[in-house]
């Protein structure tokens, strides 16, 4: 498919990196503006970003999207075309070649970027293979895994590391990670957190599952859970033998005066709740109600266990603080880097004040490597968590953007619900046309798309028929086509 280059988000896809070349000392002088944009070009090409066939802009465009010199982007452009990578014609600007395998793309690529549906491409095994049309949610961008920079703090890692320390893991995380997590968390979301609070995990569900097995130990048997939420969550305290409770959530999340009824009525003492965030109707707990809900766990000296999900992309406003810092002793903060770069680092923490993990035990848990926790510690002490969330947040919010505007303009009359934030919006469906008929059949025309009824807690709570729909791994140059296509679906089933 071609596209022109102005319907891009150009400062996003070609990421100018730091300013030193991959692999250079941290110390090192920043490479030349001209080098670093060859090279994001290059690898905009290579990763799939920019399809064969596709146009870039004109240069003086380009140069005042990139706040960079009309040379530089000339420059760059007319050595590229030099070596054959760009072609450049009278009367149609400059652009990707057209057609297959770039003949200048390394070995492997292909293989790598199958999933992107590149003509000629080997497919990934089935399990990890995505549709193209993704609008399925809780999948971060894929394309923009910061591969450099994680790879940087991995070596920086090995050569800090002493030797004894190859031999050992730490129960609760390795001091580095546990300082850096620390740091980053009352830095950005204003916890109020001692490296001594933060026991490191391999993401959220293995933090929850340390949560509610600690619970159990101390006597907990019920625990009060929204609904609609993720399930995963919930199915790991069933298994501790904590009973799930559910209690519903309205546009200002989740209802806490049904959260004390349920809790009188059960006798439970814990909630589980996603105040920056919820999953999936997309509401923020009100300020009326965060109050409250730490009114009420000081009052039955009880826990929310607070799942910080989305919590970085907020995209009308700065991210609200979290709700551990208004009851520290009264909150444990869930986190991880599955939302914010992806699920396949494996790495997370939980926030647990001394007195609460001295009442609430943890069990015995397996922690993420040494390496891989100081090299947590490296990423963030270097700024780049920091630097990545900052272009996830700015590629986001255009997404989102766009995917309103694409909705608007194919289904005018369905309503689009959830705060501006996150990676997902809440499509409600026509009187009707059910939720799980329109997931199959979008599943049929390479769309995925999920449905609000299966995160339902409880039988007994109104059913809303709607789509979840996901955009943080949707490609900029396919929102048009997919919501053009799951419009046809819906509209063939009313």
């Amino acid at each position: 498919m071609t596209r022109s280059g102005p319907a891009l988000a150009w400062e996003t896809l070609l990421d100018l990196g730091p300013g030193s070349d991959p692999g250079s000392d941290p110390g090192s002088a920043p490479a030349p503006l001209r080098d670093r944009l060859e090279r994001a070009i290059r690898d905009a090409v290579h990763s799939g970003r920019l399809p064969p066939g596709a146009g870039l802009p004109p240069s003086r465009t380009l140069a005042e999207t990139l706040g960079v010199s009309r040379w530089v982007v000339t420059e760059t452009y007319g050595q590229l075309v030099a070596e054959g990578f760009l072609e450049a014609t009278v009367g149609s600007g400059t652009r990707v070649p057209a057609g297959g395998r770039h003949p200048l793309a390394p070995p492997g690529v292909d293989e790598v970027r199958a999933a992107d549906g590149e003509p000629g491409a080997v497919p990934p095994r089935a399990e990890y293979r995505r549709p193209r049309l993704d609008l399925g949610p809780g999948v971060p961008d894929l394309r923009h895994v910061p591969r450099a920079r994680w790879a940087g703090a991995v070596r920086r890692a090995l050569d800090r590391l002493p030797d004894a320390e190859f031999t050992v893991v730490d129960r609760l995380g390795h001091p580095l990670a546990r300082t850096a997590v620390a740091d980053y968390l009352s830095r950005s979301r204003r916890a109020i957190v001692a490296p001594d609070d933060v026991v490191i995990t391999h993401g959220a569900t293995d933090g929850m599952a340390g949560v509610v097995a600690g619970l159990r130990a101390a006597g907990h048997t019920a625990l009060l859970v929204e609904d609609p939420s993720w399930s995963r969550l919930r199915e790991i305290a069933a298994a501790a033998g904590v009973t799930p409770v559910p209690v519903p959530v309205d546009a200002s999340g989740i209802d806490v005066d049904a959260l004390v009824d349920a809790a009188e009525r059960t006798g439970a003492r814990a909630a589980l709740i996603t105040p920056a965030h919820q999953f999936p109707l997309g509401a923020a707990l009100s300020p009326a109600r965060r109050e409250a809900i730490v009114r009420w766990a000081r009052d039955v000296d009880g826990l929310l266990i607070e799942d910080d999900y989305d919590a970085e992309f907020r995209y009308d406003r700065r991210p609200i603080a979290a709700l551990q810092g208004l009851a520290p002793e009264h909150v444990v903060l869930v986190g991880s880097l599955s939302k914010s770069m992806a699920q396949a680092f494996g790495l997370g923490w939980a926030v647990m004040p001394r007195v609460l993990r001295e009442r609430v035990p943890l069990v015995e848990r397996s922690r993420p490597s040494t390496l891989d926790q100081v090299a947590l510690a490296e990423f963030i002490t270097a700024g780049d968590l920091e630097r990545h969330l900052r272009a996830a947040r700015g590629r986001f919010r255009r997404r989102r953007a766009a995917l309103l505007t694409a909705l608007e303009r194919e289904l005018p009359a369905l309503e689009v619900t959830g705060i501006a934030a996150g990676m997902h919006a809440v499509l409600q469906l026509p009187p009707g046309v059910e939720a799980a008929a329109v997931r199959r059949a979008a599943a049929g025309e390479e769309i995925a798309v999920s449905d609000l009824t299966g995160y339902r807690a409880s039988a007994s709570m109104p059913n809303v028929e709607a789509l979840v729909l996901g955009y943080g791994n949707l490609s900029d140059a396919v929102i048009d086509e997919a919501v053009a296509r799951l419009a046809g679906v819906i509209r063939s089933l009313s």
